[in-house]
C-alpha cells in the first residue's frame, strides 16, 4: 500500500508538471513592445495629406519604429528616417516645400543600444511600406529576414531600381501573415497608400491588442473623416484598408496607434520604457 501510494503521488506530480508546462506553452509569445523615436519633422502644407482641408497650414509630424520582444526573438517594425540625418543640423529638407522636413533627434542604433539590443540580435523585421521615412535603416540589418508584401517588393523604385538590395533576405507576402505562428504578431495587408502597404496587429499580454497603422492613415482627423491623401497609390484600396483596420480594432477591442500623429505619440511611453 505504501508503494502504491508513493507511485500515485509521483504520477500526480508528473501530471501537474506536464499541465504546468502545457499552460506555459499557451502563454502569449510577445513580452514587450518599445516605441522608438525614428524622426520628427514639420510638414509645409498639411493639405497634402488632407485634400481641401487646412490648406497652407504646417503641421508637426513624428515617425515611429516599434521593437517587439517575442519569446522566439526580436522583431522590428519600420526603420524610420536614416540615422545619418541626425548629423544634419538643419535636417533633411524635401524637394517639395509642402512635404516634411525631417530631423533625427536620436539614432535608431543608439536607441537599440540603450535597450541592450544589437542589430544582429534582430531575428525578423518588416516595413509598413517603402517610402523613405520607413526604410531609412533597413540595411543596418543586412542579414535579418524582411517581411514585405510581394506587390510592394516588386513596385519599381526611382529610375526603376529595386526598392531593396537583392541580397537582403526577404519573405514576400500576398496577404496577412502570422509572423511567429502564435497569433501575437500578425501582419495585415492594407494596400492603398502604396501597392503593398501593410499594418501590424500586436497582442500584448497586459496592455492588450494594438494595431500599428503604418501610413494606412496619417493622423486621427483623417481617420475620423476617412480622408485619403491625394498622393496615395489607390483611393478605393485606401478606404477599404481603413475599413479593415476599423473592423480589426472593433473585433479585437484594440488600440489604434497612428504612426505620424504627434498628439497621440506625445501621450505614449517611449523607449527605454515599454508596454507589456
Amino acid at each position: 500500500m505504501r508503494f502504491a501510494s508513493g507511485l500515485s503521488v509521483a504520477l500526480l506530480s508528473l501530471v501537474v508538471l506536464l499541465a504546468a508546462g502545457h499552460a506555459e506553452d499557451k502563454k502569449p509569445g510577445v513580452e514587450k513592445l518599445y516605441i522608438l523615436n525614428c524622426g520628427e519633422g514639420v510638414a509645409g502644407d498639411i493639405s497634402r495629406w488632407s485634400p481641401g482641408v487646412d490648406e497652407g497650414k504646417s503641421k508637426d509630424f513624428v515617425d515611429n519604429c516599434y521593437l517587439i520582444k517575442h519569446a522566439q526573438g526580436w522583431f522590428l517594425w519600420d526603420t524610420g528616417i536614416p540615422d545619418a540625418v541626425a548629423a544634419m543640423p538643419n535636417g533633411l529638407a524635401p524637394s517639395d516645400p509642402k512635404a516634411v522636413t525631417w530631423k533625427r533627434p536620436k539614432t535608431l542604433a543608439a536607441q537599440l543600444a540603450e535597450i541592450g539590443v544589437k542589430p544582429e540580435d534582430i531575428k525578423a523585421m518588416a516595413v509598413s511600406h517603402t517610402h523613405p521615412d520607413h526604410i531609412g535603416n533597413v540595411e543596418m540589418f543586412p542579414s535579418t529576414m524582411l517581411y514585405v508584401q510581394k506587390a510592394e517588393y516588386e513596385w519599381p523604385g526611382a529610375d526603376n531600381k529595386p526598392r531593396f538590395k537583392p541580397e537582403h533576405p526577404a519573405t514576400l507576402l500576398e496577404g496577412d501573415h502570422d509572423v511567429f505562428g502564435d497569433g501575437t504578431v500578425v501582419i495585415l495587408s492594407t494596400p492603398g497608400h502604396t501597392p503593398g502597404h501593410q499594418s501590424l496587429l500586436v497582442r500584448l499580454p497586459r496592455t492588450g491588442p494594438i494595431v500599428l497603422s503604418g501610413d494606412a492613415v496619417h493622423f486621427k482627423s483623417n481617420w475620423d473623416n476617412r480622408r485619403v491623401p491625394s498622393l496615395n497609390f489607390n483611393k478605393d484600396q485606401t478606404l477599404a484598408s481603413m475599413q479593415k483596420l476599423a473592423e480589426t480594432v472593433s473585433r479585437e477591442s484594440a488600440q489604434l496607434w497612428i504612426n505620424h500623429d504627434k498628439d497621440q505619440r506625445d501621450i505614449l511611453k517611449l523607449a527605454p520604457e515599454f508596454y507589456d
